[in-house]
C-alpha cells in the first residue's frame, strides 16, 4: 500500500465530513470521555481494508482499532471481529469515514472471491479493470488482490492497451501497433483489443503480445483461441458475470477481466455498535 497516497485520500474524506466540525458529537460528549465500540459483521463476507480503517483513527488521533480478523479472511453475520477504543469524540467523528472504506473494500473483496472460486479448477487468472471509483483506485485494486484477483493496469502509464478508439485514431490495427512499437520502449508488451476474427488475424500479423477478445460470444472466442494457437496471450473481456465466467474460462483464454469487481459490487454491511464508556 502506498501510504503517502492512502493518507491523502483519507484526509480528504475526513475533511469532507469534518471541515466544519461534528456539532452532534460536540454537543453530547465530554472532551475527556474514553470509550470502546464493537465492529460487527451484519452479513457474511470477506474482510479487506483493516489497515485503512485503522489509519482513519490514527490520523484523527486519540483512538485505535483492533481486529481479530485479517484482510482476506471471512466473517459471519453477527460476528464481532474488532473494536475501536479511545477518545469518545474521535470514535464518533471518525466512524462513518472509517466504515465507508472498510465496507467498500470488503464488498469488493467478497465479490472478487466469488469470481475466483468459479475459476478454482482452471489456470485462468481473474483481472480487474480501470473502471474504479474516481480517487479510490488504490483502495479498490488492493481489495481485488485481497479477494484473490490480479490487478490489470493501475494507470495509463502501466502498460500498452490499444483499444477500439486508438485503432480508429491510427486508422487501422497494423499502423496502431507499428506506431506504438516505434514510440515506446522495446521492453513493453503490446496488448490490443479485437472485436471479431478479422481484427484478430490483423493483430496476429502485426505480432501483438496480448490479444483482448472483447465482447465475443463463447463460440467465437473458442475459435479465436484456436486461431491464436499460443502465438499471443489471450484476455477475455465483456459480459463477464458469475453465471458466464466458467463457460468463458473453458474457451482456453489465459485471463478474464471484468469491471464488475469494482463497479457492480455490494458494500459489505458492517456496523460499529455497542459504544460504552471506559472508567476514567
Amino acid at each position: 500500500m502506498n501510504w503517502l497516497l492512502a493518507d491523502d485520500i483519507i484526509k480528504r474524506a475526513l475533511n469532507e465530513d469534518l471541515q466544519y466540525g461534528d456539532i452532534t458529537t460536540d454537543s453530547i460528549v465530554e472532551n475527556t470521555s474514553q470509550a470502546i465500540v464493537d465492529l460487527i459483521a451484519k452479513e457474511d463476507g470477506v474482510i479487506a481494508g483493516t489497515e485503512v480503517f485503522k489509519r482513519v483513527f490514527y490520523i484523527l488521533g486519540d483512538a485505535k482499532a483492533k481486529f481479530y480478523t485479517h484482510d482476506g479472511e471471512r466473517v459471519k453475520k453477527g460476528e464481532k471481529f474488532g473494536e475501536v477504543s479511545g477518545d469518545a469524540k474521535t470514535l464518533l467523528s471518525g466512524e462513518r469515514v472509517a466504515l465507508n472504506f472498510l465496507q467498500r473494500m470488503s464488498g469488493i473483496a467478497t465479490i472478487t472471491r466469488a469470481f475466483v472460486e468459479k475459476l478454482e479448477n482452471t489456470d485462468v487468472k481473474l483481472l480487474d479493470t480501470r473502471k474504479t471509483t474516481p480517487n479510490l483506485r488504490l483502495f479498490e485494486k488492493y481489495a481485488v488482490k485481497i479477494g484473490g484477483g490480479m490487478n490489470h493496469r493501475f494507470g495509463l502509464n502501466d502498460g500498452i492497451l490499444i483499444k477500439d478508439n486508438h485503432i480508429d485514431a491510427a486508422r487501422g490495427i497494423n499502423l496502431a501497433i507499428e506506431l506504438v512499437r516505434r514510440n515506446t520502449s522495446f521492453v513493453r508488451k503490446i496488448e490490443i483489443e479485437v472485436e471479431n476474427l478479422q481484427q484478430l488475424k490483423e493483430a496476429l500479423e502485426a505480432k501483438a503480445d496480448i490479444i483482448m477478445l472483447d465482447n465475443m460470444d463463447v463460440e467465437t472466442m473458442t475459435t479465436a483461441v484456436k486461431i491464436i494457437d499460443g502465438r499471443a496471450q489471450t484476455e477475455a473481456s465483456g459480459n463477464v458475470t458469475l453465471d458466464t465466467i466458467e463457460s468463458i474460462a473453458k474457451t482456453g483464454v489465459n485471463f478474464i477481466s471484468t469491471g464488475a469487481l469494482t463497479h457492480s459490487f455490494k458494500v459489505l454491511d458492517i456496523s460499529m455498535k455497542n459504544l460504552r464508556y471506559l472508567s476514567q
